[in-house]
């Protein structure tokens, strides 16, 4: 059974003494930053000067200083840039500043788990990973909600690394939701399996297969586009709110005997398997080295090729058409 903590079980004036460092304002580096700064939390953001995002943290009401500087400040160093540029920040940036006794913090735990990043034995290592985008954990907060979120310590070097990151998760309003224990090897491999065979890869394919089946087979693409792809959002609200067995008792009849006798006819024994195929080469390490040689050898072009691709796809065209119809008033 895993070890969740709530608000009540965290005590946040453990770190109020020390100066909290976010390195980046995107997604979440914006949303953690301001979720801690609400929370009464010293919070420095750490950017390049005169960008984008640095003028966006100075009108959210944030410090903000160079990534440099703020890794010399801080007592707490959280690394919320995308895991590609992590490792070279680090080297550059971070590493140079980093005492005994700092901790390092994240938000995903590839760097640490892939080796990418090997911090020294005399700084804490910390994770808090939101199950939920930036955008919507700052939603929450703001409504005096939270997020879930797991929690990880890969290095205890002052004792204090677990009152660390508690605290920190409880700056963020994930603690309103529950904190779930977890380590950095079980969050980077089921994470990257979450999402290349269900959340992103998995449900994508799916969605375009059965959209080509009934094309191919002489029905209207945009019928098919409602039947394949936007009724979906409305059975994923069902299974959120009530699970699985919530949403078959919420569908019709014939639609949830269909749904049971069938589904394990497209999702079958054999795609079990080429899931266990991909877990293994997570597990491994093989999708982390072809991520990595990918990147360093075209960088977002990498995944650019693929998205090109699926820009072209039917449903694509179909899909902006018919969102444009349901929204008259507003363009994509």
């Amino acid at each position: 059974m895993a070890k969740i903590w709530y608000d009540a079980d965290i005590d946040l004036g453990s770190i109020k003494s020390e100066t909290i460092g976010v390195l980046g304002y995107g997604i979440q580096g914006s949303a953690q930053a301001c979720n801690m700064k609400d929370s009464g939390l010293n919070v420095v953001v750490g950017l390049r000067k005169g960008g984008e995002s640095w003028a966006k943290a100075v009108k959210d009401g944030c410090q903000v200083a160079e990534v440099s500087e703020v890794a010399k400040r801080a007592d707490i160093i959280h690394l919320l840039v995308p895991d590609m540029v992590q490792a070279k920040l680090y080297r550059d940036e971070v590493r140079p500043h980093l005492k005994e006794g700092k901790a390092l913090s994240f938000s995903h735990g590839a760097a640490i788990h892939w080796k990418w990043i090997e911090p020294p034995k005399w700084v804490d290592v910390l994770m808090i990973a939101p199950k939920a985008p930036g955008q919507r954990m700052r939603e929450l907060y703001l409504q005096r909600s939270g997020v879930p979120a797991l929690v990880a310590v890969h290095q205890d070097y002052t004792g204090r690394a677990w009152q660390r990151i508690l605290a920190v998760a409880k700056a963020t309003g994930c603690s309103r939701a529950g904190l779930i224990q977890t380590t950095f090897k079980e969050e980077v491999e089921t994470d990257w399996f979450g999402e290349q065979v269900d959340l992103c890869g998995g449900v994508d394919r799916l969605i375009r297969v059965a959209f080509e089946t009934l094309v191919e087979s002489g029905y209207q693409p945009e019928v098919a586009y409602f039947e394949c792809l936007h009724e979906l959002k409305l059975i994923v609200d069902l299974i959120q709110k009530y699970g699985i067995t919530g949403m078959y008792n919420r569908v019709s009849e014939t639609a949830r005997y269909g749904g049971l006798t069938r589904g394990k006819v497209v999702i079958s024994e054999g795609t079990k398997e080429a899931m266990r195929k991909v877990l293994s080469e997570i597990k491994s390490g093989t999708f982390a080295k072809e991520w990595v040689a990918a990147y360093e050898k075209e960088g977002p072009k990498a995944f650019g090729k693929y998205l090109s691709d699926l820009e072209r796809h039917p449903i694509e065209q179909v899909g902006q058409r018919l969102r444009k119809m349901m929204r008259p008033d507003t363009t994509e």
